[in-house]
C-alpha cells in the first residue's frame, strides 16, 4: 500500500479518528475553544495541514507514549506534550538515522513542511523535533465543554497514558488497552505490576462506556479493559496450558488468549497478550 493515506471518521460530533494507512489511529477532539490532537502516527502524511481541515480552533497535541507509530508525526507541530516515562524512548526513536532521512526526503516533497522546517532553523532549534512538554497523571486539557483527564497506566510502555473525555464517556487509551497488548518489551513490567497498574484505574470502567485505542477502526465496549486485566492474571497464575508462540521483529514471545465478554461491542474477536515468559514474575 502507498504510504501517505489518511482515513478520517467522525465518531461523534467533533471527535474525529484519523487512520493513518491502516497503521496507526489518533484522534482529534474539538471543544468550544481549543482542541487536542492524541497521538499523531507515523508522519507519512502531513497532519497538521488535515487537522486544520477539520478546525479552526488552536490544536494541542499528545502522545499516549513514545513508540515511532505514535510520536514521529510529531515533526508537523512546533510542541507536544508527553509523560516524562515516555522521554527517553520517544527520543531514541525521533533521533533514528532512518527518521532523519525521512524528514529530510519529506522537506523536499512537501513544501508546507518546509516552512516549518525553516521556521525551526530560524529559531536555532533542532530542525526535524518537536520539542516535548510534560503532563502527569491528573492534569486536565480544558478544551472548552470538553476536558480530557490524563491517568497514567505503565505496562505497555513506562510512561503510558489514557484520557477520559467524561463529558462522553470515552477512554482513550493508546496502546496499553486493546485487543493485542505487546508487553513483551524489556522495559515492560512484571506482568504482576502491569496487573496492579490495570486495577488502580479500574475505577474508570465506571466513568466510561467506550474505549477507542491507537489501532483502532471503531468503538469498543469499555469492559475491554477488565477482560484483559484478567487475561494478564491468568499469566501470574500460570493458566497459560493455551498459549502459542509469537514471532515479531524483536524475536519470539508467547501469546495468551483472553476472552470478552459475550454481548458486547468488539471490533474484533481475538485478544492477546503478548509477553516474554521471564517477564511474567522478573
Amino acid at each position: 500500500m502507498e504510504q501517505g493515506k489518511l482515513y478520517i471518521k467522525e465518531m461523534r460530533p467533533g471527535i474525529f479518528l484519523l487512520d493513518e494507512d491502516h497503521e496507526s489511529t489518533g484522534y482529534l477532539v474539538v471543544g468550544s475553544e481549543r482542541a487536542l490532537l492524541i497521538d499523531t502516527m507515523n508522519g507519512h502524511v502531513n497532519l497538521k495541514k488535515e487537522v486544520e481541515k477539520l478546525t479552526d480552533k488552536p490544536v494541542d497535541v499528545i502522545n499516549t507514549h513514545g513508540h515511532p507509530d505514535h510520536v514521529h508525526g510529531n515533526i508537523y507541530f512546533e510542541e507536544v506534550y508527553i509523560h516524562p516515562g515516555d522521554l527517553k524512548l520517544a527520543e531514541e526513536f525521533n533521533h533514528e538515522p532512518e527518521f532523519i532521512d525521512f524528514c529530510r526526503e519529506k522537506e523536499k516533497e512537501d513544501p508546507d513542511y518546509a516552512k516549518i522546517v525553516q521556521m525551526r532553523r530560524e529559531k536555532d532549534s533542532i530542525p526535524y523535533l518537536s520539542k516535548f512538554k510534560f503532563v502527569k497523571e491528573g492534569d486536565e486539557f480544558d478544551l472548552g465543554g470538553r476536558h480530557l483527564k490524563i491517568y497514567e497506566n505503565p505496562g505497555h510502555t513506562p510512561g503510558q497514558i489514557v484520557l477520559l473525555l467524561p463529558e462522553e464517556r470515552i477512554l482513550f487509551t493508546g496502546d496499553s488497552v486493546n485487543h493485542h497488548l505487546w508487553a513483551m518489551f524489556p522495559d515492560c513490567p512484571p506482568m504482576s505490576e502491569i496487573v496492579e497498574n490495570l486495577d488502580r484505574i479500574m475505577f474508570l470502567e465506571n466513568e466510561a462506556d467506550l474505549i477507542l485505542h491507537g489501532h483502532a477502526h471503531d468503538f469498543d465496549d469499555i469492559s475491554l479493559l477488565r477482560c484483559m486485566r484478567n487475561g494478564a492474571q491468568e499469566i501470574v497464575e500460570g493458566k497459560n496450558e493455551f498459549d502459542s508462540p509469537y514471532f515479531y521483529f524483536g524475536g519470539e514471545a508467547r501469546q495468551h488468549p483472553f476472552k470478552c465478554l459475550p454481548g458486547r461491542n468488539y471490533q474484533q474477536e481475538d485478544h492477546v497478550i503478548c509477553y516474554l515468559p521471564e517477564n511474567v514474575t522478573k
